[in-house]
């Protein structure tokens, strides 16, 4: 966040594929799983390199999609295997975007959260046990620093992550702080162990619960209100993993693509209102891309935050243009959501888009990644309101309002300097602002003092 940021948060109101081809290999939901309906195949971890209920359902020409977990992508099962995890990126694959680069300003320094995928650990060590997994994390941490990132909110959705994050914090090389998500399928187990949101410790703390409703635009897997797309989780399913988390204590987070994975993540959380609202819990539906008008004030009046990716809507474009054309008013639609009055949380999705907070920022602000103008530019938002999504707005989700996210005293010195003041610049020049450094809880985890002026010359 920016120095010349409002000290107050900004609040929420209170109170392709067929359409029928469903992702068969999923857990089901806990308190079905002793249920007498047919048999289907069981979900096969792909941790464990294991392909059989995929490939019995593509043989006896079920309807199947398997998804990679790397891309965020769905397919329909044919008769052969999709690529598996670990094929799709590369580790220490070269940026997209050639500067390094966050947030703030003059005397350069600002409190930086960033949101993301559990920045390069996800892309390179997520399916490494032990050792592996943690150096490839190790070295991830730092990336993120060099980046300007002192928090992340992790939202794979994966129940090993937790001990990935321990054994860096351990050893010293956690520098950053964690706000992770868990698998809802999980929910009742995680509940057996009375554990709720915000446990943990100064770097690492459970967040929340994660769901998938439909799959993503790349893949024509979005569900759309149409007809089109794939349903990962129905709207019936989401309510009970809703309530029964809720009962645990734990908010939960809808991934939702399309315009109808939209609605019915939102019809669920008014469905169990009176469930979470009373708790006090902050529930988000995670990308929001594409949304009906009649939805975009929906966000606000329920108090379900929008979870966005600055950085989508410029990356995207090309692709929503064709596979969307004629809805693209209501795609990653930042400034209708903001001036609803729902609170916008700026994340990177990495290891989708670039762990690049900065490049996110000037996205929101920019709409374009290159030289032609920018896509939608009703959308934009201003510097200070990208900033504030990108910083004060996380620390909200997290329940960390009164300790990070601004700069005031009494506030954890977890901040960010740039090699200038963004507030002094015309829009064109911001993607040229690089980051300086990085400190959290007022120690240096990037780069620490004397500097040079990068600018000189």
């Amino acid at each position: 966040m920016c120095c010349r940021a409002s000290t107050t948060p900004t609040s929420i109101s209170r109170p392709g594929p067929s359409p029928s081809a469903r992702f068969v290999w999923r857990t089901p939901p806990p308190w079905r799983r002793r249920s007498t309906e047919s048999p289907r195949p069981r979900r096969t971890s792909s941790r464990t390199g294991g392909c059989a209920g995929w490939a019995g359902a593509a043989a006896t020409g079920r309807p199947a999609s398997s998804r990679r977990r790397r891309t965020s992508t769905a397919s329909p099962a044919t008769s052969r295997p999709p690529s598996w995890p670990g094929t799709t990126t590369r580790c220490g694959s070269t940026p997209r975007r050639s500067r390094t680069r966050t947030t703030t300003s003059r005397p350069l320094a600002a409190s930086s959260s960033e949101t993301s995928k559990a920045s390069r650990r996800a892309s390179c060590g997520r399916n490494a046990p032990g050792t592996s997994g943690t150096l490839t994390s190790r070295d991830g941490v730092r990336i993120a620093n060099a980046r300007g990132v002192t928090a992340v909110q992790d939202k794979d959705g994966w129940l090993g992550a937790l001990g990935v994050w321990q054994r860096l914090r351990d050893e010293g090389s956690l520098q950053l702080r964690v706000w992770q998500s868990l698998p809802a399928e999980q929910v009742d187990e995680l509940a057996a162990l009375h554990i709720q949101s915000g446990f943990g410790d100064e770097l690492v703390r459970v967040g929340y619960l994660k769901a998938f409703m439909d799959g993503t635009l790349g893949s024509q897997t979005a569900r759309l209100l149409d007809g089109t797309g794939v349903e990962i989780t129905s709207k019936e399913e989401l309510v009970e993993y809703i309530r029964h988390g809720a009962a645990a204590g734990l908010p939960f987070a809808v991934h939702a693509i399309g315009d109808l994975a939209n609605r019915e993540a939102l019809d669920a959380f008014e469905e169990t209102a009176s469930v979470w609202q009373p708790l006090g819990l902050r529930p988000r539906i995670e990308h929001a891309q594409l949304l009906a008008p009649e939805d975009v004030p929906r966000f606000a009046q329920l108090g379900v935050a929008a979870s966005v990716q600055f950085s989508h809507a410029p990356s995207d474009r090309d692709l929503a243009d064709r596979l969307w054309s004629g809805k693209t008013d209501g795609a990653y639609a930042y400034r209708s959501l903001w001036d609803s009055g729902a609170l916008l949380a700026n994340g990177s999705d990495a290891p989708i888009e670039e762990l690049e907070p900065w490049a996110g920022v000037c996205a929101g602000v920019l709409r374009t990644l290159d030289e032609r103008e920018a896509w939608h530019p009703e959308q934009r938002l201003t510097l200070e309101e990208a900033l504030r999504a990108t910083t004060v707005n996380p620390a909200w989700l997290a329940r960390d309002e009164h300790r990070r996210g601004k700069l005031l005293p009494g506030f954890l010195a977890d901040l960010v300097v740039l090699d200038r003041d963004p507030f002094e610049l015309p829009p064109e020049e911001l993607p040229d602002v690089q980051v300086v450094a990085t400190m959290l809880g007022g120690r240096w985890t990037h780069n620490p003092p004397p500097w040079e002026d990068r600018r000189a010359g």
